[in-house]
């Protein structure tokens, strides 16, 4: 098994000085990177990943306290040991406040500044191991606390993706229809994340004008359009090391598709009215109600910011085709209504879960937390009953999913999920005859059936 070396950057501007420090650490069993100057430190501190970072402090230009800053703001369990020939008490307190774990002055005794060595990097492994288990325990609470809520077998599928591509940075693509969750799922990849302790910046690509939503999405500088009276910062810049998430992405215009593909591809974004371009560390979630690929054919929507976003997807199943969740959804609901209004918990009636499940849910989870928040109000004593729900919940009339008479205006999605699960149905579930029945390639009819959450 091969020990990985522990790796020390040394700085000075000194040639002298790295040499002989070079020769010394090494012998002692030490990586050894060297950097004369502080401007050549700084590149080495982004581009080496030290263990333990050894610099002079009185450097032309870039010194050690400058050095120090760089190291703590990429990472802060890397140890930095200051050293320098003119001692001054009042230096050597401020660079241990502002974090470097030793001040040494020149000259030293080589055993000291071995021994001081070995100290900071045993302090460094302890400092990341202890920083991971609180980052792990951390995520694990934050997704425990997000985490969609559903046992459904389709919706389990969407769970077991989501913590495969969770610690992943890949773009994700969610579609399904509106009020199914997507942002919720969103956020619980966000929660799995490496970049769980960024941000979690959202935007709703519909709600705003195409020059508003460009402003918003890129920044803008001042006087570049009216109302522009200061420099801002947009919303991809502002989610830096976190997560931003693009909810319908599909009401975006061409002109905006046309620059959200060039920041994802050259991982940039330039400002409205600016010429220099901002570097931006984030990962895409987007989300979609619409059939981009649909969008794609008609020419709304651009094929190959499509292929950049459709990474990862996950399609969200509608409620009506996981009716066996909405007890569990429910409760959890009526439990959050209750601890933010400060009431009891009310139980829901077998007949009040039997209305639940008969109705279609069209506007799908985001309605059925709508309704009970409304039948926990209309209650009055705070027990929930039949009479307590919307009257299109309990008024409505039975439909059978297909029938001589369609439903008024169904959707295309609606109708092909329908003859879907008919001709299914009458296959006894044979996919292959199904496949030859709905005269399309059974690989097209997978797809469907797991888009649809008939596996």
């Amino acid at each position: 098994m091969t020990v990985t070396k522990p790796k020390i950057l040394v700085i000075d501007d000194e040639r002298a000085i790295l040499d002989t420090l070079r020769i010394l650490l090494r012998r002692e069993g030490f990586d050894v990177v060297v950097a004369q100057g502080g401007p050549e430190g700084l590149r080495q501190v982004k581009e080496s990943d030290p263990d333990l970072v050894l610099s002079d402090v009185r450097m032309p230009g870039v010194g050690g306290l400058e050095i120090l800053a760089a190291v703590q703001e990429q990472d802060r369990s890397i140890p930095v040991i200051l050293m320098t020939a003119q001692a001054s008490l009042q230096t050597a307190i401020r660079a241990v406040n502002e974090g470097a774990y030793h001040y040494i002055q020149k000259p030293f005794a080589n055993d000291a500044l071995l021994a001081i060595c070995r100290r900071a990097i045993e302090s460094g492994v302890l400092k990341r191991e202890n920083l991971q288990l609180k980052r792990e325990i951390r995520r694990r609470d934050r997704s425990e606390r997000v985490s969609p809520i559903g046992t459904s077998r389709s919706f389990k599928e969407i769970l077991r993706m989501a913590e495969v591509v969770g610690p992943t940075d890949s773009t994700v693509l969610i579609s399904g229809e509106s009020g199914t969750g997507k942002e919720v799922v969103a956020r619980y990849i966000h929660e799995l994340s490496e970049r769980s302790e960024g941000r979690f910046v959202s935007i709703n690509c519909g709600a705003l004008p195409e020059n508003l939503l460009e402003s918003e999405l890129f920044g803008h500088i001042k006087g570049s359009f009216t109302g522009a009276v200061r420099d801002k910062d947009g919303l991809m810049v502002a989610a830096k090391k976190g997560t931003f998430f693009l909810d319908e992405v599909g009401e975006m215009s061409p002109a905006t598709q046309v620059k959200l593909l060039r920041a994802i591809q050259e991982r940039e974004v330039v400002p409205v009215g600016a010429t220099e371009p901002i570097d931006i560390d984030v990962r895409i979630i987007a989300a979609t109600n619409r059939d981009l690929e649909e969008l794609i054919r008609e020419g709304s929507f651009r094929s190959d910011l499509f292929y950049r976003l459709n990474v990862i997807s996950l399609h969200l199943p509608p409620l009506r085709d996981r009716k066996g969740d909405i007890p569990l959804l429910a409760e959890h609901f009526l439990k959050r209504i209750a601890s933010a209004r400060k009431h009891e918990v009310p139980t829901l009636p077998r007949e009040v879960v039997e209305k639940l499940q008969e109705y279609s849910w069209p506007g799908n989870v985001r309605e059925l937390e709508n309704a009970l928040e409304r039948a926990l109000v209309m209650s009055g004593d705070g027990r929930i009953t039949v009479d307590s729900l919307p009257s299109r919940i309990t008024e409505q009339e039975a439909r059978p999913l297909v029938a001589e008479a369609p439903p008024d205006n169904p959707t295309l999605e609606v109708i092909e999920r329908a003859y879907i699960r008919w001709v299914m149905g009458a296959e006894n579930g044979n996919k292959t005859r199904a496949a030859q029945v709905l005269g399309i390639d059974p690989s097209t009819l997978y797809r469907k059936l797991q888009r649809y959450g008939m596996e």
